[in-house]
């Protein structure tokens, strides 16, 4: 299949003079400063977005018919995109994920892995991915340097991904898991499936069995009222308890297992371990909100910094980064920012609880594309 959107090369071809000073800058490892929000929240990840388009509409991510974009002008290049991540490194981030849209539609994405690789104050760097992209890929994201991958996967019926994605790749997705367990990538391989009521929710125990075969840890997530959820209802959501219930009604005994260390303490997904030591994993936002320990930040393709999955604003950092500033600049704007956070999205939305409704309605996401799930990488 022909992605529906012509993938970005790694350096847009309007790429203005501030850019091109940008992609010239020597950059060297810079001091680190962790830094803290007004809660005591730690910045430690950041998800980069380096694509807004996606080549499949899901219900849950991407109902409507048709959707406004990003200006090409405005994506980063990746000599953007890395420089502004040594700003994020020198005041304490040390984990990335990469993400979309489907990062894998951005060209030669491999060159940015292999930059962003090369920073030695990295711990971690992940990539999320429909998967439908992956199998030609695998092999050249891995000897990039990426460390980990998750591959969304919803259902193992061909007819159901074609009604949940209004596409037909399913076969196209388990090619890409199976490619990426020949690399690697198979060591840190996760699968992540959403679910709905009604639409997958009976095959829970299907999907673990899946996951088992090919030596993934599955995680399911529960349906979020996010950006563009447009259709979204608390009727749909299948919670992490009845999760659980269904695993026990299977397998027996479900162990929740600790967490230890700051990495799995801010970690989206709560773990547990089923009888015969398989690991599986749920992320409650929904329900069981982790706001709390929420150590993400995350950069839309076109440089916009979100503190929240949920908030309606960010901070702008192509402008000035394009301008000229310099990285303590740039350093000292996004500092500011955290240090004021106070957010606790996910929280507040589950306080309204029976009168809660998708978070931002049609008319106001056609005037702000920034308002998607697509563009603020999930």
């Amino acid at each position: 299949m022909t992605p529906i959107h012509e993938p970005i090369d790694g350096s847009c071809a309007s790429e203005d003079s501030s850019a091109r000073v940008v992609r010239s800058r020597q950059i060297v490892a810079p001091a680190r400063r962790a830094v803290r929000d007004r809660l005591g929240r730690r910045f430690g990840t950041v998800r980069l977005s380096v694509i807004d388009r996606c080549n499949l509409r899901c219900g849950y991510c991407m109902p409507e018919d048709d959707y406004p974009w990003l200006p090409r002008a405005d994506i980063l290049t990746f000599e953007e995109l890395s420089a502004l991540l040594d700003v994020f490194v020198a005041v304490g981030a040390d984990r990335v994920r990469l993400t979309g849209g489907e990062p894998l539609l951005r060209r030669d994405l491999p060159l940015l892995v292999r930059m962003l690789a090369g920073k030695p104050a990295l711990r971690d760097l992940a990539l999320t991915t429909n998967g439908v992209l992956l199998e030609p890929q695998a092999e050249a994201l891995a000897a990039a340097g990426l460390r980990r991958l998750t591959v969304s996967l919803d259902t193992l019926r061909p007819e159901r991904f074609r009604a949940i994605s209004r596409r037909d790749d399913h076969a196209r997705v388990l090619a890409g898991i199976r490619a990426a367990r020949r690399t690697s990538l198979a060591c840190g391989l996760k699968l992540d499936a959403v679910l709905l009521r009604g639409v997958n929710d009976d095959e829970v125990c299907d999907l673990v069995e899946f996951a088992r075969a090919e030596q993934a840890e599955l995680r399911f997530i529960e349906y979020m009222d996010v950006g563009g959820a447009t259709r979204w209802t608390p009727r749909l959501v299948v919670s992490r308890d009845e999760v659980l219930a269904a695993l026990a009604a299977r397998y027996g005994r479900i162990e929740p297992l600790p967490r230890e260390g700051p990495d799995e303490l801010a970690a989206p997904a709560d773990r547990f371990r089923l009888p015969d030591g398989l690991t599986v994993g749920v992320v409650a936002s929904t329900t069981r909100p982790f706001c709390g320990a929420c150590d993400r930040g995350r950069l839309t393709a076109d440089g916009l910094w979100l503190l929240c999955l949920h908030a309606t604003e960010g901070l702008d950092l192509r402008r000035p980064l394009r301008r000229g500033a310099t990285r303590d600049e740039l350093a000292a704007l996004v500092s500011a920012a955290w240090e004021a956070r106070v957010d606790r999205g996910a929280e507040a939305r589950l306080a309204r609880r029976e009168q809660r409704l998708p978070l931002v309605s049609r008319d106001r996401l056609r005037g702000d594309p920034h308002l998607e799930m697509h563009t603020r990488g999930g």
